[in-house]
C-alpha cells in the first residue's frame, strides 16, 4: 500500500499538517514512558488512521481545521525514539525530517532532497509528495493560507515545536487571517492504540578518563556564563546537553546515548527530572559524589518538570534562561522572566577538551580498522558469497563490536549499492536489501559509539570496472573533499565558506548535491551535534579550535548510483602563516578518520600534484595508525589489503 502516491512540488520543513473532520475517540494519551495497552490488535490502515485523525479534529473540545505534527520529540531532538515517530505512523515515511498536510480530501508530505526518492517509495497510496527545495516549491505555510478558508484554526501539540518556530508560525498565520492553537493532547497518540510500550535502558556514568571534565567543573563554567547573561536559573531541555553536563549516558533513543530528562539549573542546585527515576541508582549517586555534586543534584519524576519550573517562577525573582524549549515549556514562564539566548552548554560541549579530543582520535583509529576489515572481507568474498546491503552492514557491525570501548552503532548504516546509493539516507531492510555485486558502486556510511568517542565514516567503492562518468564524479567529489580538508582559515571562519570549497569542483561542470557538507559530532554523544553545521548561508559562531565536524561532499544520479566521501575532521592550530589573519589565529583541519580512499575510482588526470600529495600523505597516516590495531587483532589479510589500498599515486599526467 505504499506505491503510486501523487508527486507534487512543495516546500519546507519538519511539520505534518492535518485538516479536519469529526468523530469522538476516547482513548488515553500515550506519553513517553507511560503504560499503554499491550493487547494485540490488527494494525490500522492509512485510511483508517486519517479518518480517525480528521474525526478528532472536528471534536468540540479540539475544534481545529488543521493539525500540525512535527518530526521532533518534546526535546526537539533530530533523531527520535520509536514511540515519537508519528509521521512514520500516519504516512509510512520514516525519514528524520518531514512535513505533512492533510485536508478533508488530501494528505501531503514535505521532505527535503535527502529523502525525495525514499518518500516516493514509502508513502502510502493516499498521500502526495511535495519535494521541498525544488525550484518553484510552495512552503507549507503558503499551502495552508492558499488552501484553507480564511479564519481557519490550525492546531499543534505545543510539546513538539520549539517556541521560536511556534511564534513565527503564529505570526505568519495571523497576518493571513488564521489562528494557531495549542492542542495539549496529541491526536496521533490518541489514534495510535497499538504503539509498543517503551523500554528504557539503564543510565550509566561516564568516568573522568573519558569526559575530561568533572560535573562540578562544568557546572561552574555554565554558572559563570549564566552570571554574564544576567540569569538566575536555566531550564535545559536538549538531551545531549543534559548527558554532557552530568557525565551520564543512556540509550532511550536508538544509536543516541541519551536519556529522557530535563534539568533546571540554579545557582546552587541541579534539579534533574528524569523518566523512570529509579534509573538514578546507587552507582549513579556514587558517581555524583565522586564528581563533587552529591549535595547539589535533586532527582524528580519527568512528569513534574512543569510543576518544578512553576515553583522556580513562584519562589524566585531572577531571569530564567530558555534555549530551544518547546512551546509547552516556554509558556510556563512569564514573558518578563524569560531570557532567550543560546545556552552556554552548547559551545562548552562542542569545543572538546583535550581528553575528549584525544579520545575522538583514538576511537576513529580503532573504528577505521574495523571498516578496513569489512572492506577487505567484502572484496575477498564478493565473488563467492551472496552479500546483501543488510548482511554486509551486519558483518561490519561484528567487526566494530570487537573493538575496545565499543558501545554500539552511532546510526543505522547506510549500506547502499547502485540506485539505492542515489538515496542519500537510504538504509536497507529485509525487503529492500540488494545484493552487492562488482558491476555497481557501493556506498557505505556508518559509525560507532565508543566510551572515548563517536565515529561517522563514508566510503564509496567499486569492485569491478566503473564507468568514465562514475570515475569523474568520484574524482570531483574527492577534489571537494580535499579542498575543504586541506584548507587553512582564520579562527571563527563562517561555516558557509567550507561548503563552497567542497562544491567547487562539482560546480565547475554543473554538478551538485542536495545535503549539507558537514555536521558537528559528539564525544560519545549524538553523531549529529550542532554547531558546527557546514551549509550555505550558515555562519555563526564559526569554526573554533577543537570543534569536530564531518567533511562529506557527494554526488547522486537518481536511478543509477550515489557517491559520498566522509571523514571526521578536527579543527587544530595551523602552522604560522605569512599574514596570520591579523593575529586572530590560523586553523586547519586534521582528518581523524582512518580508512583508505579507493584510488582505482580516481581519474588522476583531474587531480593537481598538490591533491595527489595530500592523498598520499593521508594514506600514509592511515597505514601507520591502523596497521598496529589490525596486527593486534591478528588480521593479516586486512593488513595486506590495507597496504595495497594505500600505495602512493604516482605523479604522471596531472593536467589541472
Amino acid at each position: 500500500m505504499r506505491k503510486n502516491a501523487k508527486f507534487l512540488l512543495g516546500g519546507a520543513a519538519g511539520f505534518v499538517v492535518l485538516v479536519a473532520c469529526t468523530l469522538a475517540v476516547t482513548l488515553a494519551v500515550s506519553l513517553p514512558g507511560r503504560e499503554v495497552s499491550t493487547d494485540v490488535e490488527e494494525p490500522k490502515t492509512s485510511d483508517e488512521i486519517l479518518t480517525e485523525l480528521r474525526s478528532l479534529m472536528r471534536r468540540e473540545d479540539v475544534a481545529i481545521d488543521a493539525y500540525i505534527i512535527t518530526s521532533v520529540d518534546a526535546h526537539q531532538s533530530e533523531y527520535i525514539s520509536t514511540g515519537d515517530q508519528r509521521i512514520h505512523y500516519v504516512s509510512g515515511f520514516s525519514g528524520s525530517a518531514g512535513t505533512v498536510v492533510i485536508t478533508a480530501d488530501e494528505a501531503l508530505l514535505w521532505t527535503d532532497s535527502r529523502y525525495h526518492i525514499q518518500a516516493e517509495d514509502q508513502l502510502y497510496e493516499s498521500w502526495t509528495l511535495k519535494k521541498a527545495g525544488n525550484v518553484g516549491v510552495e512552503t507549507y505555510q503558503d499551502w495552508l493560507t492558499h488552501n484553507l478558508a480564511t479564519g481557519s484554526v490550525v492546531g499543534i501539540d505545543p510539546k513538539l515545536i520549539d517556541s521560536s518556530s511556534y511564534l513565527a508560525l503564529s505570526m505568519y498565520l495571523s497576518a493571513a487571517g488564521y489562528t494557531l492553537k495549542s492542542v495539549d493532547k496529541n491526536l496521533v497518540d490518541l489514534v495510535w492504540t497499538d504503539k509498543e510500550p517503551p523500554h528504557y535502558e539503564e543510565i550509566i556514568a561516564l568516568p573522568y578518563e573519558f569526559s575530561g571534565r568533572r560535573i562540578s567543573e562544568k557546572l561552574a563554567d555554565v554558572r559563570r556564563e549564566m552570571t554574564v547573561l544576567g540569569v538566575q536559573s536555566h531550564i535545559v531541555t536538549a538531551l545531549d546537553d543534559i548527558a554532557w553536563l552530568l557525565n551520564l549516558r543512556g540509550l532511550d533513543i536508538p544509536y543516541n546515548p541519551v536519556f529522557f530528562a530535563y534539568v533546571i539549573l540554579t545557582s546552587d542546585k541541579v534539579r534533574l527530572y528524569v523518566l523512570e527515576p529509579s534509573r538514578i541508582t546507587p552507582n549513579i549517586r556514587e558517581h555524583f559524589q565522586e564528581e563533587g555534586v552529591e549535595d547539589e543534584i535533586e532527582v524528580f519524576d519527568y512528569d513534574l518538570t512543569k510543576a518544578g519550573l512553576a515553583d522556580i517562577v513562584a519562589n524566585t525573582n531572577g531571569q530564567i534562561l530558555m534555549y530551544k524549549t518547546s512551546q509547552d515549556i516556554y509558556e510556563t514562564v512569564p514573558a518578563a522572566r524569560r531570557v532567550e539566548r543560546t545556552s552556554p552548554i552548547v559551545l562548552l560541549k562542542v569545543v572538546k577538551n583535550q581528553i575528549e579530543a584525544n579520545g575522538m582520535r583514538q576511537a576513529n583509529i580503532r573504528d577505521g580498522a574495523a571498516v578496513i576489515q569489512y572492506l577487505c572481507w567484502l572484496s575477498r568474498n564478493i565473488d563467492t558469497e551472496v552479500v546483501t546491503e543488510l548482511s554486509g552492514a551486519r558483518k561490519l557491525a561484528e567487526f566494530r563490536a570487537k573493538q575496545e570501548y565499543f558501545r554500539g552503532l552511532s546510526f543505522e548504516a547506510i549500506s547502499a549499492v547502485g540506485s539505492n546509493a542515489a538515496m542519500a539516507h537510504y538504509s536497507p531492510t529485509e525487503e529492500t536489501a540488494a545484493v552487492i555485486d562488482k558491476s555497481k558502486i557501493y556506498l557505505l556510511d556508518s559509525g560507532g559509539q565508543y566510551f572515548d568517542g563517536t565515529t561517522d565514516t563514508t566510503r564509496t567503492v567499486h569492485f569491478g570496472v566503473p564507468s568514465d562518468f562514475e570515475k569523474e564524479a568520484f574524482t570531483r567529489v574527492l577534489k571537494g573533499f580535499i579542498s575543504m580538508g586541506s584548507a587553512k582559515f582564520p579562527n571563527r571562519a563562517p561555516f558557509s565558506f567550507f561548503d563552497a570549497m567542497a562544491r567547487r569542483a562539482l560546480w565547475d561542470v554543473g554538478l551538485n548535491y542536495g545535503h549539507g557538507t558537514g555536521h558537528g559530532i559528539g564525544a560519545y554523544l549524538n553523531v549529529h551535534e550542532y554547531p558546527p553545521l557546514i551549509s550555505s548561508g550558515n555562519g555563526e559562531p564559526g569554526m573554533i579550535e577543537n570543534m569536530f565536524t564531518s567533511n562529506e561532499p557527494g554526488f547522486y544520479k537518481e536511478g543509477e548510483f550515489g557517491i559520498r566521501i566522509e571523514d571526521v575532521v578536527q579543527a587544530i592550530p595551523a602552522p604560522e602563516l605569512k599574514g596570520n589573519f591579523d593575529n586572530v589565529g590560523a586553523l586547519q583541519f586534521y582528518h581523524i578518520t582512518m580508512v583508505p580512499i579507493q584510488t582505482s575510482l580516481i581519474k588522476t588526470d583531474l587531480l593537481t600534484p598538490q591533491e595527489i600529495d595530500w592523498l598520499n600523505e593521508y594514506h600514509e597516516r592511515v597505514l601507520t595508525n591502523t596497521d598496529p590495531v589490525l596486527e593486534s587483532l591478528g588480521d593479516d589479510d586486512a593488513r595486506e589489503w590495507l597496504r595495497e589500498q594505500t600505495k602512493p599515486i604516482v605523479h604522471d599526467h596531472c593536467s589541472v
